[in-house]
């Protein structure tokens, strides 16, 4: 009889139990979740990636509730503002409209608006090879180097690096950064971002002699200063000049001139491990 009792007992708790488990879940259920109001204020943004040159269309244009307590400073929210200007720096998408990124109304669109102030855009004539092999694209960093005679002849060439950490601006006609996976393009025309000084060295070295660009990491910031190199240094000769030096002894005389004299010149060879200098004579 007292088994049974126990066993009612188990069986009343059991039932209690998982109505009242039962009746919990259906309020849980049933509760509606707080509703948390933040006051949003709407922001352009960008609709697609948009490069540099490319002029703002109401496609590119999209209107998002942007947090009003973050808004980015200077955000526009009237797409009024944005259309029909030009691309000055790369936008992704989504990203907010500011007013470092555009052109100025009457600044138009496509490279001209691209050009930071105090800055011109200079473009030089380029074959494969001068353009690195097509690996020279918009928004690379090269080092120009030149090749000139400054006196027409051959001994005299010169090879020197003119320009540093150069931003090209343009590969071809096309101003954006990057290509399908990096790929090489193959190009005529390369245009540059230099300072008026810059400009005058790059046309005079392209119209004077040869150029070659050398590409390198934009993040290397060191501009080297180089000496250049003449075709006689290529074969281990020295660059030698004669030169007059006055004659050991000589009395100096009023109005006569001490007779100067020529160092002979010499020239290195180089056999093997072994170096020798011989000197040049006249014949």
């Amino acid at each position: 009889m007292a088994r049974m009792r126990v066993f009612i007992v188990l069986v009343l708790a059991i039932g209690a139990g998982g109505v009242f488990a039962f009746a919990t879940y259906n309020y849980v259920q049933n509760l509606k979740p707080a509703e948390v109001v933040i006051p949003t204020t709407p922001v352009m943004v960008a609709a697609t990636d948009l490069d540099i040159g490319a002029e703002i269309t109401a496609e590119n244009v999209r209107t998002i509730n942007w947090p009003k307590n973050s808004v980015p400073q200077f955000a526009f929210n009237n797409p009024k503002d944005v259309i029909g200007r030009g691309i000055v720096m790369p936008m992704i998408q989504n990203e907010p409209f500011l007013p470092m990124k555009l052109a100025s109304k009457d600044g138009g669109t496509g490279l001209t608006p691209a050009i930071p102030p105090g800055l011109r855009a200079v473009s030089v004539k380029v074959n494969e090879v001068i353009g690195v092999a097509g690996y020279v694209l918009p928004g690379t960093h090269v080092d120009v180097v030149a090749t000139v005679s400054p006196t027409q002849s051959q001994a005299d060439m010169t090879t020197k690096v003119i320009l540093t950490n150069v931003e090209v601006l343009a590969a071809g006609t096309k101003i954006e950064r990057t290509t399908d996976k990096d790929k090489p393009m193959p190009v005529t025309v390369v245009t540059m971002l230099v300072d008026p000084e810059q400009a005058e060295r790059l046309t005079l070295a392209s119209t004077e002699g040869k150029i070659q660009l050398a590409l390198r990491n934009p993040l290397d910031r060191n501009t080297p200063v180089t000496k250049g190199v003449k075709p006689a240094a290529l074969l281990g000769a020295p660059a030698t000049t004669p030169r007059a030096v006055a004659r050991v002894g000589t009395p100096n005389i009023p109005g006569v001139a001490a007779k100067p004299t020529v160092e002979p010149v010499t020239v290195e060879i180089i056999r093997g491990d072994k170096r020798a200098r011989e000197v040049v004579r006249e014949q």
